[in-house]
C-alpha cells in the first residue's frame, strides 16, 4: 500500500466530502500520521472509512468523524480542553495542536495504556491522560474546571449537567455524540454568561458508547 496516496485518499475522499474545509486541519491531517494511532494488527484500516477496533469492544471513530469534531469546536491556542476517552489517540494528538492543554480521563488501562504510547511517539507533549474508575467518567474533571472545551470521544445517551457544570461561562463549549442506535447526533453546546446551556445539532453519526454513561431505562413488558 502507498501510505502517502491512502491519506490524501482518506483526506479528499472520506474527509472533505463531510464539509471538512478548514486549512488547519487539513494542514494537521496531511502531516500527522494517523497510521501510528492504530494498533498494529489493524494498520491496513488506518485510511478506511470505519471504526477501528480496540480491546474490549472500544474502538477508534472513524477519520471523517474525528476531522469533523477538531474542525466544529475551533480550539485555540490559548484554550483548556477535557476530553472524556482516549479511544482515538488521533483526535487527541489534532487537539493538542490546537490547544493549550488537553487532559483526557479514560477507565480502560489497555486503551490508556495504547494512547499514551501513541502520542509519545507522536511528541505530544501538551496532552495529559489519567486514569478514572469507569463509574467516574461521566462526572468529568470537577477539580480542573472551568475548561474552555469539553469532548466526549464516542456515544451517550445522554449528557449529564455535572459536564456543563465544568464549562467556562460565556465561552464553554461541549461537543457530543448523542442518542441511541441507529439515530445519533454530534451535538455542540454552548454555555452563555448565565449558566444557560444551548445545544446544535450539527450531523448524524453512530459511534460505540463510552463506558460509564447510564443508559435510560427501557420498558418492559
Amino acid at each position: 500500500m502507498n501510505i502517502e496516496q491512502a491519506r490524501f485518499n482518506m483526506i479528499e475522499q472520506q474527509i472533505r466530502p463531510w464539509d471538512v474545509l478548514d486549512p488547519s486541519i487539513l494542514s494537521l491531517l496531511s502531516v500527522l500520521k494517523r497510521e501510528d494511532f492504530v494498533p498494529a494488527q489493524h494498520r491496513a484500516l488506518a485510511f478506511v472509512d470505519t471504526e477501528v477496533p480496540l480491546p474490549h469492544g472500544r474502538f477508534m471513530l472513524t477519520p471523517k468523524v474525528e476531522a469533523r469534531l477538531a474542525q466544529e469546536l475551533a480550539v485555540q491556542k490559548h484554550e483548556r480542553v477535557l476530553v472524556l476517552g482516549a479511544n482515538s489517540s488521533y483526535l487527541l494528538a489534532l487537539l493538542g495542536h490546537k490547544a493549550q492543554q488537553v487532559t483526557v480521563i479514560e477507565s480502560d488501562a489497555d486503551i490508556l495504556q495504547l494512547a499514551k504510547s501513541a502520542l509519545s511517539q507522536a511528541g505530544s507533549t501538551n496532552v495529559a491522560l489519567r486514569e478514572v474508575k469507569t463509574s467516574d467518567m461521566a462526572q468529568g474533571l470537577a477539580e480542573q474546571a472551568p475548561f474552555d472545551v469539553v469532548l466526549l470521544a464516542g456515544s451517550v445517551p445522554a449528557v449529564p449537567k455535572a459536564l456543563f457544570n465544568q464549562l467556562k461561562a460565556s465561552s464553554g463549549r461541549l461537543l457530543a455524540i448523542v442518542g441511541q442506535e441507529p439515530v445519533m447526533q454530534a451535538t455542540l453546546y454552548s454555555r452563555n454568561a448565565q449558566g444557560s446551556v444551548h445545544g446544535t445539532e450539527l450531523f448524524d453519526t453512530v459511534a460505540a458508547r463510552l463506558p460509564g454513561f447510564d443508559e435510560p431505562s427501557r420498558f418492559q413488558f
